[in-house]
């Protein structure tokens, strides 16, 4: 959990928010030391967590969970995590390993002719169905271009973000936490028709940016906080922030724009 992230979003795990959707965007860098805060700051807050990681395999995730301080091999013996580990699924799916009976592999679509994300839904309801002790339920995703890569239409990815956020934000009011890759400058128009349409839907928008200047060992991009005022009252205009982050062993620290301690 990254603290200085804490304080630029006004956040604690003491009091988690409910009911929001918030999309982490990054663009010619990886974001993915976002996606890494937000799991390790729900588990922290002791919420009820649905992972989808498509991207790294468990033991990525959680050798990087342990220097934030939360252990992902714990909280998955404990129920508080549902890890479905995407890499390991598609193995199977493609080396003909059988489903179990009642327990179909969430990325079926994968080798469907028609493919629908039917069955990745189905395992996000069940897995936050039955939060038991825990606190409000979450949902993670890393990431969602991915679909796009294996074969998903952007209709059927925006579908199941759709009913991912009526089911878990509205009406088990919990958050949902999803990531995306994006190129304004790309020629992949269905990932970027995907990018715009969740921005539209958002409720906290994260964006990870590299920088425009190139490469600098103690600048390692910027990230605009784009609080989505608008989405909750039309009159209201949308709140931006930007900062420029550097990304150390077990932290990232922020500052404003051309103040980081190697300039001063």
């Amino acid at each position: 959990m990254l603290a200085e992230l804490n304080e630029l979003l006004g956040a604690a795990p003491e009091r988690p928010d409910a009911g929001k959707f918030t999309l982490l965007r990054d663009t010619r860098t990886d974001g993915s030391f976002l996606v890494h805060h937000f799991l390790s700051f729900y588990l922290r807050a002791g919420c009820k967590v649905c992972f989808v990681a498509l991207l790294q395999s468990f033991s990525h995730y959680n050798i990087v969970a342990q220097k934030l301080g939360v252990n992902l091999a714990a909280a998955k013996e404990q129920g508080q995590l549902v890890f479905l580990e995407g890499l390991q699924s598609c193995l199977d799916l493609l080396f003909g390993e059988e489903e179990q009976p009642g327990q179909p592999n969430p990325l079926q679509f994968v080798s469907r002719s028609t493919p629908e994300l039917r069955a990745l839904f189905d395992f996000v309801r069940v897995s936050l169905s039955a939060a038991d002790s825990w606190k409000g339920p979450v949902l993670l995703v890393d990431d969602l271009s991915v679909l796009l890569s294996l074969g998903a239409a952007p209709v059927a990815v925006l579908d199941f973000i759709h009913y991912c956020r009526v089911y878990v934000c509205c009406q088990l009011k919990g958050n949902v936490v999803v990531l995306v890759h994006s190129n304004e400058d790309s020629e992949d128009e269905e990932n970027e028709l995907v990018v715009n349409s969740l921005c539209h839907h958002s409720d906290l928008i994260l964006w990870a940016e590299g920088l425009a200047t190139g490469f600098c060992k103690d600048v390692h991009g910027q990230i605009k906080i784009i609080k989505r005022l608008s989405l909750r009252q039309a009159a209201e205009q949308d709140l931006v922030q930007t900062y420029q982050y550097k990304i150390q062993d077990r932290n990232v620290s922020f500052f404003a724009p051309g103040l980081s301690a190697a300039v001063l």
